[in-house]
Order: structure tokens, then sequence, then C-alpha cells
């Protein structure tokens, strides 16, 4: 089976049908949100939306509410989309019910089909490694923000594709290429003028910026989606 890497946009799925997986990919924030959270001890249960929060909220205990739906926190929520604050090692214990209004749509619609990882630029190299070692078709599956292909988001499907294309992988379509031509080179902070930049920046919220700057390819593991739960992949 040739091995081969296509890009989509979500809410579109692309090339999604068997045989393939999915890397969710939303770097500002929620799969920044959601792999910090995990990879601080955390249980991490992202959702589609606000109607699927509230009955998992009633059965899980204790939990904290986080997340944003429109770049506002919904009410009764503890956090925002933060993965500066999931990052600080407070209430670990409490599972993690994170909504936001792409990333955790996309990786519940992605799962519901199939094998799904959660990337952001944290853990490129990570799952560059889990991608070539353990499967063949792979689709980058990036979030939009009010209709936009955004800067952070090219850099880290680029940056997979990249290490993917350097394995042997084949582009499944031209959007491999141009990003891979474009951004598999940019540096670490060419996502900056990002219209998700500016929206932390007007909010007060530049920490959440300053965090995902600080932090990249720092993580040596991957994060998939099992039982509507974001875990650490099991050793393969």
């Amino acid at each position: 089976m040739d091995r081969t890497v296509a890009v989509a946009r979500f809410p579109s799925l692309g090339e999604l049908a068997d045989g393939w997986v999915t890397v969710g990919i939303d770097v500002i924030r929620a799969t920044t949100t959601a792999v910090t959270a995990v990879a601080a001890g955390r249980r991490c249960y992202p959702v589609a939306s606000l109607e699927a929060a509230v009955p998992l909220a009633a059965r899980l205990e204790r939990p904290l509410l986080v997340g944003e739906l429109g770049g506002n926190m919904p009410y009764g929520f503890q956090f925002q989309n933060s993965p500066a604050e999931m990052a600080r090692p407070v209430d670990l214990d409490r599972p993690v019910i994170l909504l936001s209004s792409s990333g955790t749509a996309l990786l519940a619609a992605a799962a519901g089909h199939g094998l799904t990882y959660a990337a952001c630029l944290r853990n490129v190299t990570a799952t560059v490694e889990r991608l070539v070692r353990c499967h063949e078709r792979v689709l980058l599956l990036a979030g939009e923000s009010r209709g936009e292909f955004r800067e952070e988001d090219r850099l880290c499907c680029a940056r997979i594709a990249a290490g993917l294309l350097r394995a042997g992988f084949e582009p499944r379509n031209l959007l491999v290429e141009e990003l891979v031509k474009s951004w598999g080179e940019a540096a670490d902070d060419s996502f900056m003028d990002s219209h998700s930049v500016d929206y932390l920046a007007d909010t007060g919220q530049l920490h959440d910026v300053e965090f995902i700057r600080e932090h990249i390819d720092d993580l040596p593991h991957t994060y998939e989606m099992r039982g509507g739960e974001l875990v650490p992949s099991e050793a393969g």
C-alpha cells in the first residue's frame, strides 16, 4: 500500500475513510489546550457542543468546564480555552470537559470515523515518528477559525507533512505540497500575524500565545481520542 498524506480543513472531512487515520490540529487553542491538559496529568474530554458538555458534566465527578464559543467563555465554565491555565498544577484530579468553537468539534467528529490524534506545535516530532512507525494513510485535519485556515495551523500541518514526505509518504493533494513549500521551513514565530494572535492580544490573553511560543516541540508523546477522551497513545 502506498504511504500517503492529505490535508483538509474542518468541517470538511476530506479524504477521511476506512484505513485513514486523522490528526486533528487547532493550535490556537483547542489541540494545544487538550494536549497540555493530558500532559499535565489531567483527564480531558473534548466535546463537540455545549449540549454534549452538559450531560457529560453530570456523569463525571467534579469536572472542570473549560472552553469558549465564539471566543466567549460560556456561563458556568471555570476556565477559558487556555493551555497556560491547563499547565498549572491545580486541581489535577478533576476531569476536564473541553469545548471550543472549532477544534473540539473537529476531534469529536473525526473520532467518530476512526483513530484520531490531537497534534499541536508541542508534539510535532513525536507525531511524525508515530505516524511513520504505525500508519500508511494520514489525513491532517485543520480547524478553521471564521472560515480561515490560519497561520498557526498551516505551520503545524506543514511541519508534520514535511516530516512524512521525508519518510517516503506521497502527497495526496496539492495543498500538502503548497503547505510544505510555504511553511515547512518557517520560523517558530511565523504565525504571529495570525488573526488568532490579534484576537488574543485584543482580549488580554497573550499569555497563551507566549505559552505556545515557549513550548515548541517539547513533548515526546502522542495523544489520541479513545471513548470520547484524549489519552496518551500506547507504545507501538
